[in-house]
C-alpha cells in the first residue's frame, strides 16, 4: 500500500471531523461545525489557523479579490468545511483555488450534511 502526503495528519483531522459529526448530527450550519472544530483542534493539541486570507499575485500587482480557507492545520492543511447536500465541482475547485494561492499540497473537502460524514482529500502537485 503506497503511503500518501501528509497521511498521519489528515487521518488525525478526519478523525476530529468525525468526533464532531457523531456529537451534532448532520442539522447545522457551517458556523457551528466550524467552532466545534475548533475545539477539537485545541483540546487536541492541533495547530491551527481559521479564515485565513490569501491573496492572488498577477504579474506585478495583487489582484482585489481574496480568498479565505476556512482553516489551515498542521501549517499546511487547507480544511474546508462544507453542509450541502453534495459535494459538487465547484467545492473541488475552491480547494484546489485555495491549494494554489497557499503554497500547500494537501486539502480536505468535508460535508457535516450526510447522515454519515462526507469527506475527500485532494492532492495537488506540481506536474
Amino acid at each position: 500500500m503506497e503511503n500518501y502526503l501528509l497521511e498521519k495528519e489528515t487521518y488525525e483531522i478526519i478523525g476530529r471531523c468525525m468526533e464532531v459529526h457523531n456529537e451534532l448530527g448532520s442539522g447545522f450550519s457551517e458556523i457551528v461545525y466550524k467552532d466545534a472544530l475548533e475545539y477539537e483542534f485545541g483540546r487536541h493539541g492541533i495547530l491551527f489557523e481559521r479564515e485565513i486570507k490569501y491573496q492572488v499575485k498577477y504579474k506585478d500587482i495583487i489582484l482585489p479579490h481574496e480568498f479565505y480557507a476556512d482553516f489551515v492545520v498542521f501549517g499546511s492543511i487547507i480544511l474546508e468545511v462544507k453542509t450541502v447536500s453534495d459535494l459538487i465541482d465547484q467545492h473541488f475547485e475552491q480547494t484546489i483555488n485555495y491549494l494554489s494561492v497557499s503554497g500547500n499540497e494537501v486539502g480536505l473537502l468535508v460535508n457535516f450534511r450526510k447522515p454519515k460524514l462526507q469527506y475527500k482529500r485532494i492532492i495537488l502537485t506540481e506536474e
